[in-house]
């Protein structure tokens, strides 16, 4: 799985444990469900407005789109995918993701 699949399948996973469907989901927030549908598979980059427009419309913090770790197997995967977004990352990323990590483990 890439980062857009991940991503996709945790809208999926969020909007099917409210018991939304994607009619009723796309519709609150304003896009089409074949676009909702894209994005859940993966297929779609969504804005940043409209992902907060998702988190919103699925009562959840932004950032909790992004825990996705759940979908990964195993901890080899997870490792080969952070090495695999190192890689592409250029030195801003980089900066950025060293404080993230920074706050998450401290």
């Amino acid at each position: 799985m890439n980062i857009k699949e991940l991503i996709g399948a945790r809208i999926k996973s969020l909007r099917q444990g409210k018991g939304l469907t994607q009619e009723t989901l796309a519709e609150k927030i304003g896009i089409s469900s074949k676009y909702l549908s894209s994005i859940e598979r993966g297929k779609e980059n969504p804005t940043l407005d409209t992902l907060i427009q998702l988190a919103n419309a699925l009562k959840v913090e932004l950032f909790e789109i992004f825990l996705y770790a759940h979908e990964v197997s195993n901890s080899k995967e997870l490792k080969e995918r952070i090495q695999s977004l190192i890689e592409e990352a250029d030195v801003d990323r980089l900066k950025f993701a060293t404080k993230l990590l920074r706050a998450v483990f401290h």
